[in-house]
């Protein structure tokens, strides 16, 4: 199979709905960070356009949600989509990279980010966060969606704040971190043989 065969397969469709939530996520993984997101929380949305836009995915999410109530279950039920997306797009990952790093410099804010695609659910998250309501998206809800993600997706991510104290800049630094390390790590390596693991699955 050639790499551009290889390629255009990386697409994936996730429909989820609950008595609290209707999801709708589309993911191209080869894309060029075209994003068309709606979940009802503006805030929300602008974070998934930069993580889309920083890891060159093209990136549809539709979300209804009881954001009446709060933003959690909308937030939450997102990223659980969003982790099964990426976790269907990436197939039997065969020939990815698998890891991903990013440094990332957001005015006084400065944050890492590492993850690993390894079937291994784990999330470290060093970021003290001062409560603060950005409309309906709170500081709060940033490990709730980095959870539900991990979890639905497979991976170790480990994520520290070195400097910053403004909430604003250190949520769309995580975010614009995060797509660029998942760009990393889900590129296709032609060098790699198969799986990259040396229990021949991950």
């Amino acid at each position: 199979m050639s790499k551009e065969d290889t390629m255009n397969q990386r697409v994936a469709e996730v429909n989820r709905k609950t008595r609290e939530t209707n999801i709708r996520v589309r993911l191209n993984l080869d894309g060029s960070g075209r994003a068309d997101i709606s979940t009802g929380i503006p805030f929300f949305d602008h974070m998934l356009e930069q993580l889309a836009k920083h890891g060159l995915f093209d990136l549809e999410i539709a979300a209804r949600g009881d954001i009446k109530v709060d933003g959690h279950h909308t937030v939450e039920d997102v990223g659980l989509s969003l982790g099964r997306a990426f976790g269907e797009a990436l197939g039997d990952k065969s020939k990815i990279v698998r890891y991903g790093f990013s440094v990332l410099p957001m005015d006084e804010t400065l944050v890492m980010l590492a993850l690993d695609i390894g079937g291994r659910p784990y999330l470290r998250a060093d970021v003290q966060l001062p409560y603060e309501s950005m409309g309906k998206f709170d500081t709060l809800l940033l490990r709730e969606f980095l959870a539900a993600l991990v979890n639905s997706m497979g991976i170790n991510l480990h994520v520290s704040l070195w400097s910053g104290d403004n909430p604003h800049h250190i949520v769309e630094a995580i975010f614009k971190a995060l797509g660029r390390a998942l760009d990393m790590a889900t590129r296709i390596d032609e060098r790699i043989g198969g799986v990259p693991s040396t229990k021949g699955v991950i």
